[in-house]
Parts: C-alpha cells; sequence; structure tokens
C-alpha cells in the first residue's frame, strides 16, 4: 500500500499551472505536408500572444486560440510543440498506408483526403477539443457517409494526459486495427494537433500490431512527423495487456483544520479535472482514498482554490518556469518472474516483444473478437476484474494465465494469431 501520512502544509506558493515538467523540453519544428497543395511546410514558432483588440476578426481570434493551445502543449508534453490551426489540415505519411496528421476542420477537408487514398478518417478529438476551435464534427462525419467510401470513426482520448491514453490505448488500436481490415487502403489518424495522441496511437499500432520494434517505430515516426507520443503510456499499456492491469491503494492527507476545502487534480483524473478529500475531524486531516495502477503520478493540491504543493510529499524539480508538483509512484503488487521480466526488457533501450508474444497475438487476444465470440464473456470478465479493488478478487493473474484456467485454449486458433 502506498500511504502519505504526517503531512503539513505547504508554505510553497502556488503554481501558476499545475501541469509544467521538471526538465527542459527539447525543441520540436513540425515539417508537415499542407493538405491543399502537397509541400512541405514548416510551422512557425510560437510566439508571445498580444492583447487582442475589441474588433478582432475570426482569423485573429483562431490565431489567439493557438497560441493558447501551443502553450498549454507545451506545457503539458515536455517539448516546445506548435500547432497552427488558422493555416489548415497538416499531415505526414508514416508509411504508405498510414498518416498522422491534425484535425480535419470542414467537409472540404474529406475530399482531400479522398484525392490521396485515404479510406478511413480516425478521430480521436473529444468534443471539448472541437468545441475550442469550433469545428462541426457532425457535418464532416455526415459529408464522409454520403460518399460511401470513406468512413469516419471516432475513437476519443483525452487531450494531454498520459494516464487516459494509456488505459483507452488498447481498445482504441483495437478498433484502428479492424477499421484498416475492414476499409483497406490509406488511414488517417489524427487528434488535434497531431503531435501527441495521433503519433501514439499510430506507433502503439506499429508496435503491437505491424511488428516494429518501439524504438524502431519511434524513429520512423519522428523521421516523417516531428511530434511527442508518449513511450511511457504505450509501454504500461502493454504491460497492462499482457501481464494484467495491477492496481494498488495510495492515501494522500493534507493536515490542517484552517481550511474549508482541500482537492487533488492530476493522478489519473488530468488537470482539468478535481477530487475532492473528506475531512477526519479526529485526526484533523483531510483524507483521500484511491486505486491506481503502477506508475508514476503528478498531482498538486487545491485548497479553498490555492494550487499548493505538500512539502511533506515526493516533489518534482522546479522547472524554468518555476513549475512543481507532487508526485507518487505506484508500485505494483505482482512481483512474479514473468512480470518482473517483462517491465525491465520494456524500461532496455531497444524495446520489443519476444517470438512467443508476437506468435501468441496476446497483446491481441481481444482484438479479434466480437461480442458473439465464445472467448469474449471470459476477457470482458477479466478485465471487470482488474478495475475492481483487490481486497474483492484478490491479486490479478496474467490475462493469459486467466483465460486458460477459465476454458481450454488452442494456442493456434484464430483469435491468437495475425489473420
Amino acid at each position: 500500500m502506498n500511504s502519505l501520512r504526517s503531512l503539513a502544509t505547504s508554505s510553497a506558493p502556488p503554481s501558476l499551472d499545475p501541469r509544467g515538467r521538471s526538465r527542459r523540453p527539447p525543441t520540436l519544428n513540425l515539417g508537415v505536408i499542407r493538405a491543399h497543395h502537397l509541400r512541405v511546410n514548416v510551422a512557425r514558432s510560437a510566439c508571445s500572444m498580444s492583447a487582442g483588440s475589441p474588433k478582432e476578426t475570426g482569423a485573429e481570434v483562431q490565431d489567439e486560440k493557438s497560441e493558447i493551445y501551443s502553450t498549454d502543449m507545451t506545457k503539458a508534453m515536455g517539448a516546445v510543440l506548435t500547432y497552427r490551426h488558422e493555416l489548415g489540415m497538416n499531415y505526414n505519411f508514416i508509411y504508405p498506408g498510414l498518416i498522422v496528421g491534425s484535425c480535419l476542420q470542414t467537409p472540404s477537408d474529406v475530399d482531400k483526403l479522398r484525392k490521396i487514398g485515404v479510406k478511413t478518417i480516425f478521430c480521436l478529438q473529444q468534443d471539448p477539443d472541437l468545441e475550442y476551435f469550433g469545428v462541426d464534427i457532425g457535418a464532416i462525419r455526415e459529408y464522409a457517409m454520403q460518399h460511401g467510401d470513406i468512413e469516419h470513426i471516432r475513437a476519443e482520448i483525452r487531450d494531454f494526459d498520459a494516464f487516459d491514453l494509456r488505459m483507452r490505448l488498447p481498445a482504441v488500436v483495437s478498433k484502428l486495427y479492424k477499421a484498416i481490415n475492414r476499409n483497406g487502403g490509406v488511414t488517417y489518424v489524427h487528434c488535434t494537433a497531431g503531435l501527441g495522441r495521433a503519433p501514439a496511437v499510430a506507433l502503439a499500432y506499429m508496435f503491437w500490431v505491424k511488428g516494429y520494434e518501439l524504438n524502431e517505430g519511434h524513429q520512423l515516426l519522428q523521421s516523417k512527423r516531428a511530434c511527442f507520443p508518449k513511450l511511457d503510456a504505450i509501454k504500461n499499456a502493454t504491460i497492462d495487456m499482457l501481464i494484467g492491469l495491477s492496481k494498488n491503494h495510495v492515501t494522500l492527507m493534507w493536515k490542517g483544520d484552517d481550511c474549508s476545502s482541500v482537492e487533488v487534480s492530476g493522478l489519473d483524473i488530468g488537470w482539468g479535472q478535481r477530487i475532492p478529500l473528506k475531512f477526519n475531524e479526529a485526526e484533523g486531516v483531510w483524507i483521500l482514498e484511491k486505486h491506481l495502477p503502477e506508475g508514476c503520478y503528478e498531482y498538486k493540491y487545491i485548497v479553498d482554490d490555492r494550487w499548493l504543493c505538500n512539502e511533506d510529499e515526493l516533489l518534482t524539480r522546479r522547472n524554468n518556469d518555476g513549475h512543481v508538483n507532487n508526485y507518487v509512484k505506484v508500485s505494483s503488487n505482482d512481483t512474479s518472474v514473468e512480470a518482473m521480466e517483462l517491465r525491465k526488457r520494456l524500461a532496455s533501450k531497444d524495446v520489443d516483444l519476444t517470438k512467443e508474444e508476437r506468435k501468441m497475438g496476446v497483446n491481441l487476444r481481444y482484438m479479434r473478437m466480437v461480442d458473439d465470440d465464445p472467448m469474449a464473456p471470459y476477457v470482458k470478465d477479466y478485465y471487470n476484474k482488474c478495475n475492481t479493488p483487490r481486497q474483492v478478487y484478490g491479486p490479478s493473474p496474467s490475462p493469459l494465465s486467466y483465460l486458460k484456467s477459465q476454458k481450454p485454449i488452442n494456442h493456434n486458433s484464430y483469435m491468437f494469431g495475425l489473420r
């Protein structure tokens, strides 16, 4: 159990942005293919946003929104990344059948993609992402449906949230895999800027399905499009699939009865949400208890609407902007040789899956399943149990060992191979 106790109120000033990283981000220039004339264009670096006039034009508003989005993206992703929404859709071919790019903005963008052979538009955006830039996703989807030769699919992942990416990756890659098999042709994977979520999903697909080593796929991706996929999220999702999603108990505490409310942001919920702590009158502390999967989580306390760090808990290093967060490392309760070897292998320089893992397709076992598949109930039951506190079900077995215990499996069957 991870328990953080004897916590005193922090005297540190509130950070302007809780998402500050502890290292200086590397600068990345975005080389992109402009959709309307298919030439390489290097997007200009973000500049300081000036105060807008009362009568701003639509272009000026979009420019300001791009500045804000780029700033938030840089702070959240740990790299200097720039997105200019007002310049239109941009993208890069990663290999002949796969494109990673920014979001479609109008129905006419569908035609631009159809002309280069795109059969699947795979959108990772959530509704708030679309609303921020005023994108009418309904009109885009309706226009795509009218043609019949291109499919628009949504598989939502929260922006700037590595934990949400980790949790959703298996289901999202499963959806992508099925769409590619169904539609063929070229697949266009996009988020808002095409710099975080989209390249991460594309890389996970290359790693899990196409047989690339993780670093090999990452190098290919970077050689085609300057981007910043969260490699740790892909590694953790791989561990979750191969040996099971292991959760552990964490207790956060804030000492002091001189405030009316204490909340926490970050952790597994992202910086845009908050969880209230409960006050324990007997001990005079605010308490939050959660079950978190293995990993490292940054967070910050919000005390009477003030963002504060607790100096009695682990702290990230202060970055150039002065941002500091608390963080907690959650260990796995799975100490089996299988689990330890996999973690060690995924932490190495050349990350790859073994021949046995690829042959059996353990990491893809449910990607080919449909609701009437005889194995589907066992897989769903396994993942339901993995998401339930351990005191109910006890330690989680690996996915493969669990399925073996439920029903005899023919390892040469279609569901364990790449059909």
